[in-house]
């Protein structure tokens, strides 16, 4: 990443499909294109230099309290808190507190922090909260802060902070359309701006009802494809594996059909052949699916190859 993108002006003018193909496996591209945004905001509002203050900071993409916090304390040495999970942890056990909001925990954390040291503080309370006052098997006999530790005293630990309840993960199965062209090449679109992935590549998808190739056959229209009639020298349509994929919020479960049709490109849909799309940014799901139909297309060119038609 450094390699690429060595300081802010870098990060600024290079292309949105080269920071989310440097990201490209790290999940969370949301934090790349905030990374992105950032850098402009940077350049264009604060000379090209990175904000000092927690204020400043937080009018950057995607930067919150805690990362605003952390930045501005281990970086510029301001005397503010950085609450992460560990310290929030650390802090509802030190006083003993069951539900810890957001203002009683950015008060506490200030009335704390050191100020001559707060980069120090701060990455050290983390620190504690990661390795010695865990969750679920806290060494309380080897923390530092036992000695002032309500909760420790109350026998209440391992109920600091409760925890929140667990929300259900919904599930959802997309059928998604992998077109290709009688060149060999397969239709990928980009993403909406918004939402999950967004602004990468991807075969193009719906959610699938019973009739999953139906479905597929719906989605490659709405991305611009036409679809050739009747079956071709691929089997299409045809059911690839499917693939799943668990995401922060949502189950995924996609299943791919292997598709003949034909298209031009569009600033929001490209046809390449499946060896080339290194030089678009799939996301892990589209990855499989990608391999999976470069390995059918890959048996048929050798069939064709082998068994050539006869006149």
């Amino acid at each position: 990443w450094v390699g690429l993108f060595p300081d802010v002006e870098a990060l600024a003018d290079a292309s949105r499909d080269a920071v989310l193909l440097a990201w490209q496996g790290l999940g969370y591209y949301r934090r790349a294109t905030n990374l992105h945004q950032g850098a402009q905001v940077v350049r264009e509002r604060f000379e090209g230099r990175v904000p000092d203050t927690l204020e400043a900071l937080r009018e950057l993409p995607g930067v919150g309290e805690y990362t605003g916090g952390a930045v501005a304390s281990i970086a510029f040495g301001r005397a503010v808190p950085a609450v992460d999970g560990n310290v929030k942890r650390v802090l509802a056990r030190m006083f003993d507190e069951p539900a810890p909001g957001a203002a009683w925990l950015r008060e506490t954390a200030t009335a704390l922090v050191a100020p001559e040291r707060p980069g120090d503080w701060n990455q050290a309370l983390m620190e504690l909260g990661a390795t010695v006052c865990t969750p679920r098997t806290p060494s309380c006999g080897a923390c530092p802060w036992s000695g002032w530790c309500a909760a420790r005293a109350a026998g209440t630990q391992l109920e600091r902070p409760v925890p929140p309840k667990r929300k259900d993960v919904p599930t959802r199965r997309f059928a998604s359309a992998v077109v290709v062209d009688a060149g060999g090449r397969t239709l990928l679109i980009r993403r909406p701006e918004g939402g999950l992935l967004a602004g990468m590549w991807a075969f193009p998808e719906v959610p699938a009802d019973a009739d999953v190739i139906q479905a597929a056959r719906r989605a490659a229209g709405a991305a611009g494809a036409s679809l050739a009639p009747g079956s071709e020298a691929f089997g299409a349509p045809r059911r690839l594996p499917q693939v799943r994929h668990r995401f922060t919020h949502l189950d995924a479960t996609y299943v791919p059909v292997l598709l003949a049709g034909t298209g031009v490109d569009a600033d929001h849909r490209r046809w390449i052949t499946l060896d080339r799309r290194e030089s678009l940014a799939l996301p892990v799901a589209q990855e499989k699916i990608a391999k999976a139909a470069e390995e059918v297309l890959a048996a048929v060119s050798i069939i064709r190859s082998t068994n050539p038609p006869t006149r």
